[in-house]
């Protein structure tokens, strides 16, 4: 039979109930049942599963409690408001005010503490998690049977599944875990959200080692403000999250970070800063990639090169580089795996269908990182800069005016148009970002054109791209669809890109 979700481990030792409610200090609830699995989805409930009924924004999991109970649930974790409807089903039931934020050393419980035996380094900040936690598999693939857990894909060694989020919820992540022991993986990178922190998608994990990337203002729908962000990633240097941290100085939250942590700190700096553990220097910085030297704390200097172009990848290969140090590879060899990754998905990737001009797809989908991204295409384009880019609907408002400066004053042509609209209306997102791009004085400003349609605003930008210039599809990367009212279409920039510039080329 197959099952929704993501994988879950062939072999798992039943764990008694009252075990369970041992650990919750819940009352035992009459019948004995013996627990093999854990879901919050009644969909994807197995016979032996714990369904986790959680209170949502409109429904309560407990509403769909006889449905996990006809696909053989063997009992049920729910909170005070659950627990009538979750009786009703006849199946055992544990009861706590926080359900959700249990849920997750349950299921590291049930599936035998699986991270235990994993090498686990999660990587956090605002931009360069995706990047990094690629550039660290590459690195620990060269020692190590590796694992990867993201917001392009999942990799249990040469399997690959497709991600929902860039972090899974607890249960799942837990049954990942489970999994990749099983099949002899020993360690795993992976991304964990803001989101994550605070949702409890990652109660049950000791990270190894935390790497801290960078903050600024990002996912404002969700978090008060910069404080309250900062301190949902900062979680992740903790005795509660992890045993060690690997933090950029480069940020001025980093530098923060690195005084506040409450587990050890090893700091590194893209910028040459003296006073980092860990440096890059003689950093050069190339078309298609970067190399530099790393000057490690002992005075060691080992040979690096970054297979993706921009400063700031120079930064996220020297965080894989003195992650994996810290976690005990040589730094020369990982160094030298790190060099080896063939590429992103979705980061600066290259789109090439025998054009005389470089085009290239990125995720940048917030304002820092396009003016980032854009600044380190300046440096490599001898001709014009042209940036298709939109805002993502019912997402933080805020950014989309910084937004649209950012291209406008940055780009010789700005291509505004839609990313992900949702329940948004398109026009009225872009009427924002077109507000920004106009507050850029006149003779700051390249030229803005609006287009709706994305794959309009893609073609325009081809259009007008000569031998030497570069266009930059930015804000979806990796995502191969677009949600217009509440609709998923299949949509992928590289595939839109690369047709817009075959017919281009005759």
């Amino acid at each position: 039979m197959t099952y929704p979700g993501p994988p879950r481990p062939v072999q798992v030792s039943a764990t008694p109930l009252a075990e369970l409610a041992d650990q919750l200090g819940a009352s035992m609830p009459e019948g004995a049942a013996e627990v093999t699995g854990i879901t919050h989805d009644s969909r994807a409930v197995r016979p032996g599963d714990l369904y986790a009924a959680l209170p949502g924004a409109r429904l309560h999991g407990a509403d769909f409690v006889n449905q996990a109970a006809g696909l053989g649930a063997a009992a049920v974790l729910t909170d005070p408001t659950g627990a009538e409807r979750a009786a009703a089903s006849g199946l055992p039931v544990l009861v706590v005010d926080d359900p959700r934020g249990r849920m997750g050393e349950l299921a590291a419980t049930i599936y035998g503490h699986p991270g235990r035996d994993l090498l686990q380094i999660g990587i956090t900040g605002t931009s360069g998690k995706t990047t990094t936690a690629y550039l660290v598999e590459g690195g620990l693939k060269t020692v190590r049977s590796t694992g990867l857990i993201g917001t392009v894909e999942m990799r249990i060694g040469d399997e690959r599944i497709k991600s929902e989020r860039t972090t899974p919820e607890a249960t799942d992540l837990q049954a990942l875990f489970a999994v990749m022991r099983e099949r002899g993986v020993d360690a795993v990178a992976m991304e964990v959200s803001s989101h994550a922190l605070v949702l409890g998608r990652v109660d049950g994990c000791v990270f190894d080692i935390g790497v801290f990337t960078n903050l600024s203002p990002e996912h404002m729908e969700f978090h008060s403000d910069m404080e309250d962000y900062f301190q949902a990633k900062a979680q992740l240097f903790t005795p509660k999250r992890g045993k060690l941290g690997v933090v950029n100085v480069d940020d001025e939250y980093g530098r923060r970070l690195a005084k506040e942590a409450t587990v050890p700190v090893v700091t590194y700096s893209a910028e040459g800063h003296p006073d980092a553990d860990w440096r890059a220097e003689d950093v050069e910085v190339g078309r298609l990639d970067s190399t530099f030297t790393v000057i490690g704390p002992k005075g060691e200097r080992i040979a690096a090169k970054s297979p993706l172009p921009g400063p700031f990848n120079v930064a996220n290969t020297l965080a894989a580089i003195v992650a994996l140090a810290v976690a005990g590879l040589d730094p020369q060899a990982a160094a030298d795996g790190v060099a080896a990754v063939p590429g992103v998905p979705g980061r600066l990737e290259r789109v090439d269908a025998g054009q005389p001009y470089l085009a290239v797809v990125d995720y940048a989908h917030k304002t820092d990182a396009v003016e980032s991204v854009l600044r380190a295409l300046r440096k490599v384009t001898e001709g014009r800069l042209h940036i298709v880019l939109g805002c993502g609907g019912d997402r933080d408002r805020t950014k989309r005016e910084p937004m649209g400066a950012a291209a406008a004053r940055l780009a010789d042509t700005a291509v505004l148009t839609s990313d992900n609209p949702r329940g948004e209306d398109p026009l009225a997102i872009l009427a924002t970002m077109l507000q920004g791009a106009a507050s850029v004085p006149a003779h700051e400003r390249g030229e803005v054109q609006v287009f709706e349609d994305r794959a309009a605003a893609i073609a325009a930008a081809v259009a007008r791209a000569e031998p030497g210039d570069t266009v930059l599809v930015a804000g979806k990367g990796h995502e191969q669809g677009q949600d217009i009212a509440g609709v998923v279409r299949p949509f992928d920039d590289r595939q839109v890109l690369r047709e817009a510039i075959r017919k281009t080329q005759g």
